[in-house]
């Protein structure tokens, strides 16, 4: 058992969250377990997979040190349900303080999801752990950048478009962390491994 800001911690030190958005329990286990095996620590499944919940569970059992969370959580019975198949984060794409309470009421962090500074500040009154910035496509780093002079408090996960060359520069915008999909997990466990080596923060505290 780890406290919410442990886990939080344990999400986002690396400056990378791995979004493994397939169809079935069966490619999920497989695609997280490259990005896991290549180094990367946390770990995404998207509920928008009808095996996502299966998937989480085998991945916690297989992993147990790794940080695994569930992702597009849009509801209480949905975020009950990530958290009894071993989810230790829960995203979201909008502001529920339903599944932000939820989470906090079994152990696990949240993070909501926010495209504007009004989101951004319900979302920390609610009490979210961080706060997924979604679509980061549609905002950019100068964006985060700007926020952050107003709310440096707020730490911010830019998610939804987010390449492996952006990274570097939505870090440096303030950013805690980056979650990013396929561009990460598209290819073989060769192609993820090496993505996966050449983008997490070696040695994080």
């Amino acid at each position: 058992m780890s406290y919410r800001w442990e886990i939080t911690h344990a999400a986002l030190r690396q400056g990378v969250v791995g979004i493994v958005r397939t169809a079935d329990t069966k490619s999920a286990v497989e695609a997280a377990s490259s990005v896991l095996d290549a180094g990367l620590h946390s770990v995404e499944v998207p509920l928008t997979n009808p095996g996502a919940l299966a998937a989480i569970e085998e991945l916690t059992a297989a992993y147990p040190d790794a940080t695994i969370g569930a992702g597009t959580v849009l509801d209480q019975t949905a975020a009950v349900l990530a958290i009894r198949a071993g989810a230790r984060f829960l995203v979201s794409p909008s502001v529920d303080t339903g599944v932000i309470r939820t989470a906090h009421r079994y152990g696990a962090a949240a993070f909501p999801g926010a495209g504007s500074v009004t989101e951004i500040v319900r979302a920390l009154e609610d009490g979210a752990d961080a706060v997924k910035v979604f679509p980061a496509s549609a905002l950019g780093p100068q964006w985060v950048k700007d926020v952050r002079a107003a709310l440096p408090q707020a730490p911010l996960v830019p998610t939804g478009g987010v390449t492996l060359e952006d990274v570097p520069s939505w870090l440096a915008a303030g950013a805690v962390a980056c979650g990013i999909g396929s561009a990460l997990t598209r290819g073989t466990a060769d192609d993820i491994r090496a993505r996966v080596a050449a983008l997490v923060r070696k040695d994080p505290a």
